[in-house]
């Protein structure tokens, strides 16, 4: 059968697709939708990553497609439906990814509160000359309140971790906890562990901002599109927010000119919450495991529309 791997993964898990033709796209860059268009036309399996549209338009184009696997949590690149209306299991790699995304949730609330880029910049311009009582003062994250937006996995997880740190936790989801309004309100520093949904997009605008205390923290490992670019920066000019942290953002990746970068107290990584040797070995071997079972007509390991299987 005939299987395209849009990316390079880490590990040797996309060797056990050996029996298969298997293509591997070479380029650090995304295929693109041409290149996935232009090959739909012959494919039996797919493993895609977050950055590759596999939309209505190349599910149609490939009649032969018999599994659908995405090295990734969310399927927001994915137009699952269009998948469900074929038949074809959309797979994905829940639960590997929680701890390694909570570490860097923890690492970016204390990478921002204590300026710590900032210090390491200051360090290297050679500005640092001696001792002040009143260089780069900071927040600490101990004894802090931090406010989780979204309670799954993630969200728990950091829960867990700061309240190591003597924190008071608050959490806002679909199954409970404070209001949001609430919960940005009271915060110290405020973390994003929903998953995108239209009712998430776009959550944290200009208002949401205006609630949060001035001296508060938005930290964001979920999606970039939960939080509003503009609003964002906005806040950060005008001071209404002490600092944010983001590993994701929008859009994404972000241009080197973008003008949230001109923004101040402003920490961003190009999404690597999983970016550690473990986590992204064991994402290749979930992806090629939910692709093998696909191709041989067995069910997913992990498969985001189970219903696939009930026809």
């Amino acid at each position: 059968m005939r299987v395209f791997v849009t990316r390079r993964l880490p590990g040797d898990a996309v060797e056990r697709l050996g029996e298969h033709d298997v293509e591997v796209w070479p380029e650090s860059m995304p295929p693109g939708r041409d290149v996935l268009l232009a090959r739909a036309p012959k494919l039996h399996g797919l493993l895609a990553l977050l950055t590759d549209p596999v939309d209505a338009d190349v599910i149609g184009a490939a009649p032969s497609l018999r599994a659908i696997s995405n090295y990734a949590v969310g399927v927001d690149n994915v137009e699952v439906a269009a998948a469900t209306e074929r038949g074809i299991p959309v797979g994905n790699t829940p639960g590997v990814l929680t701890d390694s995304t909570a570490d860097l949730a923890l690492a970016l609330m204390l990478g921002i509160g204590r300026r710590v880029a900032e210090g390491d910049a200051y360090v290297r311009r050679g500005d640092w000359r001696t001792w002040d009582p009143g260089l780069l003062l900071g927040r600490d994250l101990h004894g802090a309140t931090v406010g989780l937006v979204g309670f799954g996995r993630i969200g728990r997880a950091v829960a867990r971790r700061v309240e190591g740190f003597g924190c008071e936790v608050l959490y806002t989801s679909r199954r409970g906890g404070v209001g949001l309004d609430e919960l940005l309100e009271r915060s110290d520093f405020v973390t994003l562990h929903a998953p995108l949904t239209p009712e998430t997009r776009g959550l944290i605008d200009a208002a949401a901002l205006r609630r949060m205390k001035p001296t508060a923290y938005l930290i964001n490992t979920a999606r970039g599109p939960m939080v509003d670019t503009n609003a964002l920066a906005a806040a950060l000019h005008a001071g209404e927010i002490a600092g944010a942290a983001l590993d994701v953002t929008d859009p994404e990746p972000l241009p080197g000119d973008h003008p949230l970068l001109d923004a101040p107290r402003l920490l961003v990584v190009p999404h690597i919450a999983s970016a550690t040797h473990a986590t992204r070995e064991r994402m290749a071997d979930m992806a090629v495991d939910n692709l093998l079972a696909g191709l041989a007509g067995e069910r997913m390991p992990n498969c985001v529309n189970p219903e696939v299987y009930e026809r």
